[in-house]
């Protein structure tokens, strides 16, 4: 999301507050932030996390409890992420003058796309601060001023809602939360109390956990100890356990989670013994809401439907990428209201916990399961996408630590693996190549292979802090493999663990295309040694109990194997008007892949992504993010101090996933991902105002190649396939950005004064009518431009496509290409017109002092 409108209403100068390149990388759950801003007007500034800025709307009289107020809620420009922090005084006289506090403050998250119920106008979304909580809605009304819209900002009619304003806060009031505002909202609480005897009903008596809990065989009276408790770990298995003592449970995949509740008051640890009560506050508060004083719980945290797919939004949702409706899938009670009940059968407690969870509070779940027949859960599992099942013998007692009582039965779809070693990084990555891996067999370690794919910004920057500091050329571990990049290869003991995608073993036993899943910091490499592994001999067996998924890995296999990317919906209209669908742009690229790299490979790139086609909302993107396997990245300080991965693509494979993830636009940077710091292109794009023809155009872009020519700089030319035309200065060897950007200002600002009746060199509209303004703002260390090949996000699908000099006088628009026309000239072309670009010998030197 673009912050120009940010940046463009303040002075820094003048005003502490952040400016756009101060956000800082934020790696916690996507937040949400309100302050009291008193302005000219006092009003309430309410903004959500939405990827790395904040969303912005002004509420002037501030959120209201009651379901039936609905609260103007004025939407103003994007808002960097750092200024959550902000405090204090905007200085009288610049905008938004006056002083600003902060109201609230937490984490949000949304059961739908975000991006999708922005541009529909309606979004659904909870809140989990000190002061604002539970559901509420944002609806767009009909007003408005040009792209920014009136909104309302209305509280969902739940357990949170009340007559309270948000000026009563203030002022120290507290209501209960189940506070009634309306008679609507009191009736259907109470019918709601009415149904749930499990629930505490307000001011009465409430179910009486003490006594059933001390009624189970194997109860024991003890007092909880306010720590994590040890969770029961499955062991791997080969095959599913016959019989009907066993139960048979979907395998959640998300985060193993413990949890206590003393006193009525929530805390959440990882199976590693790590506190999470603070990541988790929907969690915490949902599991108060259960209304027992001391209870010791264990399930499972995921996003969505919990299933392997889930897993990446469950990681983007914790690091802020997302905002995903988290639920905690309980599936064991070891405690209750003062009895200890490790020792009771697990298909008592399972009928306890289901009790306890008879009409549970958003976000907890019950983990259902099959008794019996194992194979018809597996299937269930494979079926609906799971890692596969846990089966659980029905009369055992809870065990801390791994136990045969628990078995994991997984489909062969991927493993865990302990990190024995790293190659060295080629190209763009820096840190490491790509993680040298091992599997525990026959009580020992061997070597599985290597994984150099799948990992986002995130798991780069994360894998770099947990490798040794110590390593040595000499293998940890046997290695029988023929592999020619692990002679430089540095080796330690077994670290830490991932979780890797592959299909399969080849001849040497080393895992076919493998894919980083996820870092488990969950476990550790004892846990692996203790965990049998199934064979691939065994995981064929386990697969044949699901014949249609077969096929489709198989199907899924054919296309990794051939080098090609898999894509989704290529039925997708994208340009709507012109029948132009997404398998049409994945061809298109392929095809102009040979010259389009020319341009991008080796680049800092920004994208422009329109995942529903151009006639709904598209955005730039820059940065890596969740889901994405095979692009490069390069991490670039930036003028803040700070640094950020950017996005860098180096072959048609890397091109082509862009694609899939519904890249339109590639804009590359005028340097290159090795030297950022050198400018090896300047861009002047001749941008047309109201009034201009173009003929005009024409004689512009012939104009400024003869004057650059009077200062010995060739250059080459390329319609921008929107309204102009982009005239293109190759550095060889290249200079400093400073100097690139005095230069080409300069030149503008020349131009413009020496010919003020057809330039201008300020990017003001009001100032453009008749005149072309000379764009030179594309000329500075982190600014792009669109790329030669790229399409553009425009009606008729338009290419920006480099010409030859000599083409220009026939040139009937800036517009020119499209996808079509585009492949068709470049079937016929004879010569590049930008042959030599890469190797011409010019540079700046002589206006550097």
């Amino acid at each position: 999301m673009s912050l120009a409108a940010y940046r463009k209403k303040r002075n820094f100068s003048r005003t502490r507050e952040p400016a756009p390149d101060d956000a800082a990388t934020h790696d916690a759950r996507s937040l949400f932030v309100v302050q009291l801003h008193h302005a000219r007007r006092r009003h309430y500034d309410f903004r959500l996390q939405v990827g790395d800025t904040l969303k912005s709307w002004a509420v002037p009289k501030g959120p209201s409890f009651d379901p039936e107020v609905k609260r103007l809620a004025a939407e103003v420009e994007d808002h960097p992420l750092a200024y959550a922090e902000f405090e204090g005084e905007i200085p009288h006289g610049e905008y938004g003058g006056g002083h600003v506090a902060q109201f609230d403050r937490g984490v949000w998250s949304s059961d739908g796309d975000v991006a999708q119920q922005l541009r529909k106008g309606h979004l659904r979304f909870e809140l989990f601060g000190n002061r604002l909580k539970g559901g509420w809605h944002l609806v767009r009304t009909r007003r408005g001023r040009g792209k920014q819209h009136d909104w309302l900002l209305i509280k969902d009619d739940d357990a949170y809602a009340g007559p309270t304003e948000a000026d009563d806060l203030l002022a120290g009031v507290t209501p209960p939360p189940e506070r009634a505002s309306t008679k609507r909202t009191a009736t259907k609480r109470a019918a709601t109390k009415s149904a749930a005897p499990a629930q505490r009903a307000r001011g009465g008596r409430r179910i009486d956990w003490e006594k059933r809990a001390s009624a189970l065989p194997g109860a024991r009276r003890a007092r909880l100890r306010d720590a994590a408790f040890a969770p029961q770990l499955a062991q791997l298995a080969a095959q599913i356990p016959p019989g009907d003592g066993w139960l048979h449970e979907l395998k959640w995949d998300g985060y193993r989670l413990v949890a206590l509740l003393r006193g009525g008051k929530a805390r959440l640890w990882s199976r590693n013994a790590i506190e999470w009560t603070d990541k988790l506050p929907d969690i915490v508060a949902a599991l108060e809401r259960l209304r027992v004083d001391d209870a010791a719980l264990d399930g499972e945290l995921i996003a969505g439907g919990g299933a392997h797919h889930d897993f990446s939004l469950l990681q983007s949702t914790l690091a802020g990428d997302a905002q995903a409706s988290l639920t905690y899938v309980l599936f064991d009670l070891v405690h209750l209201s003062g009895f200890d009940l490790h020792a009771t059968p697990l298909h008592v407690r399972k009928t306890l916990l289901a009790e306890l969870l008879k009409q549970p509070p958003g976000h907890l779940a019950y983990s259902s399961h099959i008794e019996g027949d194992g194979a018809a859960a597996f299937e269930l599992a494979t079926s609906r996408d799971f890692e596969g099942t846990i089966a659980k013998r029905a009369d055992s007692p809870y065990r801390g630590g791994r136990s045969d009582d628990w078995r994991k039965i997984k489909r062969a779809h991927s493993d865990e693996y302990a990190v024995v070693g790293f190659t060295a990084p080629r190209g763009s990555r820096s840190g490491f190549g790509s993680l040298l891996l091992a599997r525990h067999v026959d009580g020992a370690w061997r070597f599985a292979g290597r994984v150099g794919s799948g990992f986002d910004d995130a798991q780069m920057r994360h894998v770099a802090e947990l490798l040794p500091a110590r390593t040595s050329t000499t293998p940890s571990v046997p290695v029988d493999a023929i592999d020619t990049d692990l002679r430089t290869a540095r080796w330690f003991a077994p670290a830490f663990v991932v979780e890797v995608f592959s299909r399969g073993e080849g001849r040497q036993g080393l895992l076919r295309q493998p894919s980083l899943k996820a870092i488990r910091m969950d476990k550790t490499v004892a846990d692996l040694a203790g965990s049998r592994r199934r064979s691939a001999t065994e995981n064929r067996t386990a697969a044949k109990a699901s014949p249609r998924r077969r096929r489709s890995r198989d199907a899924d296999a054919a296309d990794t194997e051939a080098g090609d990317v898999a894509i989704t919906h290529p039925e997708r209209l994208v340009f709507p008007e012109d029948d132009i669908r997404k398998q049409d742009v994945v061809d298109y690229y392929r095809a102009v892949a040979p010259w389009l790299l020319r341009e991008i490979a080796g680049r800092p790139l920004s994208i422009v992504r329109c995942p529903d086609g151009i006639a709904q909302a598209c955005f730039f993107q820059k940065h890596r993010t969740a889901g994405i396997k095979h692009v490069d990245r390069v991490r670039l300080k930036e003028e803040s101090g700070a640094t950020r991965d950017y996005l860098v693509v180096n072959d048609e494979r890397q091109l082509l996933e862009l694609v899939q993830f519904n890249a339109l636009e590639f804009h590359p940077w005028g340097s290159h991902a090795a030297n950022p710091d050198r400018a090896d292109r300047l861009v002047f794009d001749l941008d047309p105002g109201p009034g201009v023809s173009w003929s005009d155009i024409k004689r512009a872009a012939r104009d400024l190649r003869d004057l650059l020519a009077q200062t010995a700089l060739e250059s080459f030319l390329r319609t921008s396939g929107g309204k102009g035309l982009h005239v293109v200065v190759p550095l060889n060897p290249g200079c400093d950005w400073d100097l690139v950007k005095r230069f080409a200002q300069g030149f503008a600002r020349s131009l413009a004064e020496q010919q003020p009746d057809r330039f201008v060199a300020v990017m003001t509209k009001s100032k453009r009518n008749g005149l072309i303004f000379v764009d030179y703002l594309r000329n500075g260390r982190g600014a792009t431009s669109v790329a030669s090949y790229s399409l553009r996000a425009r009606a008729g699908a338009p290419v920006a496509m480099p010409i030859d000099w000599s083409e220009l006088a026939r040139l009937t628009s800036p517009a020119a290409f499209d996808l079509h026309s585009a492949r068709r000239r470049l079937a016929r072309r004879k010569h590049d017109p930008w042959d030599g670009i890469e190797t011409l010998k010019q540079n700046l030197s002589r206006w550097a002092h």
